[in-house]
């Protein structure tokens, strides 16, 4: 590990905040970047399950976006090949609800800008949900109309929903996502990774 990643792995920031939530957990930062990856990945925040792993995306929602990717296990986990680094960098908790709370604003602003310079130019990045999207291209329009609009940032960015089961029905309503977006993708990670 670099200094920064041992600084993220070590950050508790949000240690009183997710102490006050409904699974009133402690941080623990899942870190998985690494300079000169082709490929970034970024996401919102690891969920229940990452948090117990240590693993991002070790969930049916990884197994979805790995399906979206076309990679296997081997490929996703290389850090070497793939980068992953979500707007938060611990599972945020639950509300009172069990509702996923938002990425806690305050770890994007501490660490995302020191990870992105860290990382450099990447060939491919791939904006999975609402708040990665509003980070990294500016935007304010909501995910349906970001993701629709995906070949304004092609080749070099994708912007995709979540990958998470509650999204099934907006995959249904949006059946350009899986006939036109994911065929292009797809080739464009294989590129990237031949390259």
């Amino acid at each position: 590990m670099n200094s920064l990643q041992k600084e993220i792995s070590a950050c508790r920031i949000c240690a009183e905040r997710f102490a006050a939530t409904e699974t009133a957990h402690q941080p623990r930062p899942v870190v998985w970047f690494q300079p000169g990856t082709p490929i970034l990945v970024a996401g919102q925040a690891p969920g229940a399950r990452v948090h117990e792993s240590g693993r991002p995306f070790s969930d049916p929602s990884g197994d979805r976006l790995r399906d979206w990717l076309g990679v296997d296990e081997a490929v996703f986990y290389d850090r070497s090949r793939v980068s992953i680094v979500p707007m938060a960098f611990c599972f945020p908790g639950y509300d009172a609800r069990k509702a996923d709370l938002p990425p806690p604003p305050v770890c994007g602003k501490t660490w995302h800008n020191k990870v992105m310079q860290t990382l450099g130019k990447i060939p491919l990045t791939i904006l999975v949900g609402g708040h990665a999207q509003k980070y990294h291209l500016h935007v304010r329009s909501s995910v349906t109309e970001t993701v629709r609009n995906w070949r304004d940032h092609a080749p070099r960015v994708f912007a995709l929903p979540h990958p998470s089961w509650r999204n099934t029905a907006w995959m249904k309503k949006n059946p350009w996502f899986q006939t036109d977006l994911l065929p292009v993708l797809r080739a464009r990670v294989q590129e990237v990774l031949n390259d």
